[in-house]
């Protein structure tokens, strides 16, 4: 596989993650009702605002290249805790996926990072 297709995998896999995490944080701050009766049954209810921002601001370090390992580690971070509520709750863990997805994604792009900075020295 040449690093251009990497990095497109890479991308992709980014990108699909992340726009679910923009989703759900913006409907934390529009006060969706499912979001809503959701978050309040697990105890979480006076607190769907902070965690639609802390979701975005996430989101949005994730994909900036410079602070990608930051929102990368708070991603992870988040995901983690959704997905103790999801086990908690009795409900699949979907956040798993998108753990999975954004480590790959992160994989992928670190190891491109490398090939592409070895390429320039030579």
């Amino acid at each position: 596989m040449t690093t251009k297709t990497k990095r497109i995998i890479s991308i992709v896999l980014m990108i699909i993650p992340s726009l679910m995490l923009v989703m759900s944080g913006v409907m934390k701050l529009t006060g969706a009702e499912q979001v809503v009766t959701g978050l309040t049954k697990a105890g979480l209810g006076n607190f769907i605002t902070l965690i639609g921002a802390i979701e975005l601001v996430s989101v949005a370090l994730f994909l900036f290249p410079k602070t990608y390992k930051i929102g990368f580690l708070l991603l992870c971070s988040y995901l983690g805790g959704a997905m103790c509520i999801e086990l908690a709750g009795g409900q699949p863990p979907i956040a798993a996926i998108f753990i999975a997805i954004i480590w790959i994604s992160v994989f992928l792009r670190d190891k491109n990072m490398l090939l592409s900075s070895a390429e320039n020295k030579v």
